[in-house]
């Protein structure tokens, strides 16, 4: 199927910055869309950022201007860069990728096995 390999995350102060990875590996026909996740202690997954194949992106509310979403199609890989990092940014964060695999030969969704970030003086 297709693997996603997430790395970068760890402790970081206020204020600091950090940048997160995602490599896709496996039976892969096509990506379409890849994004990052978030989710905190007792709360729901959510979006954070979105970089579909035609481009566009979309970000949270809450790490507008803040965080930056980035993708190299040729090599499956997507960065999110997140700067002004704030407790409330706090999570695990898991890689995700909307893919046509050359098992099934459908579109799915995959994901990463997530990253801990944490945010803390």
């Amino acid at each position: 199927q297709v693997q996603l390999v997430e790395s970068g995350g760890g402790l970081v102060q206020p204020g600091g910055s950090l940048r997160l990875s995602c490599a896709a590996s496996g039976s892969i026909f096509s990506i379409n869309a890849m994004g990052w996740y978030r989710q905190a202690p007792g709360k729901q997954r959510e979006l954070v950022a979105l970089f579909t194949n035609g481009r566009a992106t979309n970000y949270a509310d809450s790490v507008k201007g803040r965080f930056t979403i980035s993708r190299d199609n040729a090599k499956n890989t997507a960065s999110l860069q997140m700067n002004s990092l704030k407790p409330e940014d706090t999570a695990v964060y898991y890689c995700n990728a909307d893919a046509i695999s050359t098992i099934t030969w459908r579109a799915g969704s995959f994901w990463g096995q997530g990253t801990q970030v944490t945010v803390s003086s």
